[in-house]
């Protein structure tokens, strides 16, 4: 009998490791056996105990020949009988199976096929590629895989799966931008090709919209001499296009800001401004430290990166009622935070998540799950979510603000839940009103509307600036008391 006629699916477990199951004896056995069978038939380097341990990891046996495997290890298994033990296992994987795997087991596999297969599985595939890439395994598991992997594999996926490796939150940065940078290369030749081609009308505008937005990244990217260094940290072209665009070095990074966009932003229409107002973020972070490093030697040295991410697509005006695009934007953000802090781990940097309008609603509802925790949280003009107070949000050390523009239409507004500008619900006041800096003496501008708030020079981009450096002390308010927010021995 095949190894098929074993399984049946009875109920699904969320979030079990493999570790989990081998302490759970009926599936153990069926992983040993399994394992077993596999190394009989020459198999075992392909599939480890652990490994099978986790294919099973929602799956009980049961006597009932007639019911298939869903997931799709029994094929694998059974295609390894009748192999020669002496052939390489990467040739006795056959891709066509590879459909059937999803997450971690679809990663593990396609790890070990040669780069001829890979491309070919990704070419007859795009919707597996596409669901890892939405859905993908968790950031620590992808930081464990790639780490395992021989570096000659790990350039082979690089240039024939770039769509794929740059969009996997766990893995190495650098060698995700490079893996980006060569997706959208690849997709401005073939949009450029088929426009050249004589499409007709409808395909044509279609297809210099897409060429546009293409190169909206690409120009995005372009730096000038003495400004920081960027990184394309995602790049999904389908749909309406995710993307995200690092200034300075989030490898090495002791803060991590993150701005969250709201409403109406779309990588076609603000991606390269976006990316402006990062930059202008880091500028002022790095200006915040060299400052605080002339007067305390512990912040000598202490480097910040800033995230221009639209990493979701943001509400237009026939989805703007909905949280949909929040609940799908809070899942994105959540992936992308520990993402850094898996590719981090043992030197984490400080992680602000700075969001905008409907961005902070998504912001607010990841960080209400339990799921990943921040260092520091600001939210600007919000129109509220279903968190009911700033302790419900995993933020460290009570480092939740909130500021209000005047003339803002948005924000009190409550629209998606609590609004987070009330006393009630317990979030620090950041003072956006404008006035003179206490510790340089600058005059500081006032935020105004609902995007006023990334405005050089104004006193919200000074206040998101010391909020993403961890310098809560020197955060205004708006009260008496900013008067006494200075640095000794500042000039």
């Amino acid at each position: 009998m095949g190894v098929n006629g074993l399984w049946h699916r009875e109920s699904v477990v969320a979030e079990v490791t493999a570790d989990d199951w081998i302490r759970q004896p009926v599936l153990f056995d069926v992983a040993a056996m399994l394992y077993t069978s596999g190394a009989m038939n020459g198999v075992s380097e392909a599939f480890g105990l652990r490994e099978i341990a986790h294919q099973v990891s929602a799956l009980v046996v049961t006597a009932d020949p007639s019911v298939q495997d869903p997931s799709g290890i029994g094929d694998l298994i059974d295609a390894g009988r009748n192999a020669d033990p002496t052939t390489p296992v990467s040739t006795r994987l056959d891709p066509t199976l590879l459909s059937h795997l999803d997450g971690s087991a679809l990663l593990d596999r396609i790890g070990l096929l040669p780069r001829s297969q890979v491309a070919q599985f990704a070419a007859k595939n795009p919707s597996s590629i596409e669901r890892m890439i939405v859905s993908p395994p968790k950031a620590a598991a992808v930081t464990s895989w790639w780490a395992d992997l021989p570096a000659a594999t790990r350039v082979s996926l690089g240039k024939t799966v770039p769509e794929l490796v740059g969009n996997l939150d766990g893995l190495p940065f650098q060698a995700r931008d490079a893996a980006n940078r060569l997706a959208l290369k690849q997709a401005i030749a073939k949009e450029r090709s088929s426009v050249d081609s004589g499409l007709g009308r409808a395909q044509l505008v279609k297809g210099r919209h897409h060429l546009d937005v293409l190169e909206q990244v690409q120009r995005t990217l372009a730096t000038k001499p003495g400004e920081p260094r960027r990184q394309l940290l995602t790049f999904d072209p389908k749909g309406e296009t995710r993307a995200a665009v690092v200034v300075g070095d989030l490898a090495t990074a002791d803060y991590v800001s993150y701005l969250v966009p709201g409403m109406f932003f779309t990588v076609d229409g603000q991606m390269y401004d976006w990316t402006v107002i990062a930059q202008d973020l880091y500028t002022e972070q790095a200006s915040w430290l060299k400052l605080l490093a002339a007067s305390d030697d512990s912040m000598a040295g202490k480097t910040t990166a800033t995230v221009a991410w639209i990493g979701y697509d943001t509400p237009g005006v026939l989805s703007i009622a909905s949280l949909d695009r929040a609940d799908e934007g809070a899942k994105f953000l959540g992936n992308a935070v520990r993402g850094v802090q898996a590719v981090r781990a043992g030197s984490e940097p400080y992680v602000t998540l700075i969001s905008h309008s409907y961005g902070s609603t998504a912001a607010m509802i990841e960080l209400a799950k339990g799921d990943v925790t921040v260092n520091a949280l600001a939210m600007i003009g919000s129109p509220g979510s279903a968190a009911q107070s700033a302790s419900q949000l995993d933020v460290k050390g009570d480092n939740v603000y909130v500021g209000e523009a005047a003339w803002d239409p948005v924000v009190n507004t409550a629209f998606y839940g609590s609004d987070p500008g009330t006393a009630a619900f317990g979030a620090h006041k950041m003072s956006v009103a404008g006035g003179t800096d206490a510790v340089t003496h600058k005059k500081l501008t006032p935020a105004i509307g609902h995007l006023g708030y990334f405005d050089p020079g104004s006193e919200a981009m000074r206040n998101l600036a010391l909020i993403g450096i961890g310098q809560d002390s020197l955060v205004t308010d708006g009260t008496l008391a900013d008067a006494g927010r200075t640095i000794a021995g500042a000039k």
